[in-house]
């Protein structure tokens, strides 16, 4: 496999052998691939933890379950998400993921489309690690 980027219809897709694992207190994710406004990326989220309540100014996302259970807030709703099942939320609107496992860990699919998808992006409302702004 080669570092440089790939090019497929004329869109430069950056090579996900450059990427690691960034180590968080819920977890780590890693990018799998990213392009102009958008970025695709693997969470993996320990068990009984869970995301900051947050929102984004400029992006949306959606999430697929790769494996295990997750319990979802988007806006006033919560949500029990297994495996395959998918959710978007828009840019504005708080959101968090949880495993609710006590055992296994949780993996989503985190697609992100918008204008700017830097991790300077990311209002804490509420947070377990005290990072909340």
């Amino acid at each position: 496999m080669t570092d440089k980027p790939v090019e497929t219809s004329e869109v430069k897709f950056e090579s996900a052998a450059k990427k690691k694992r960034e180590t968080r207190p819920w977890g780590s994710y890693e990018v799998l691939t990213s392009g102009p406004g958008f970025q695709t990326k693997r969470l993996t989220v320990k068990a009984e933890k869970r995301l900051s309540l947050q929102w984004h100014r400029h992006r949306d996302e959606t999430w697929v379950v790769a494996r295990g259970t997750a319990e979802v807030t988007v806006g006033e709703e919560q949500h029990t998400l297994g495996r395959g099942e998918t959710m978007f939320v828009a840019r504005n609107i708080h959101h968090r993921i949880a495993n609710i496992s006590s055992v296994e860990p949780l993996e989503i699919i985190e697609i992100q489309t918008g204008d700017y998808l830097g991790e300077d992006d990311i209002v804490r409302v509420e947070d377990d690690f005290g990072r909340a702004e």
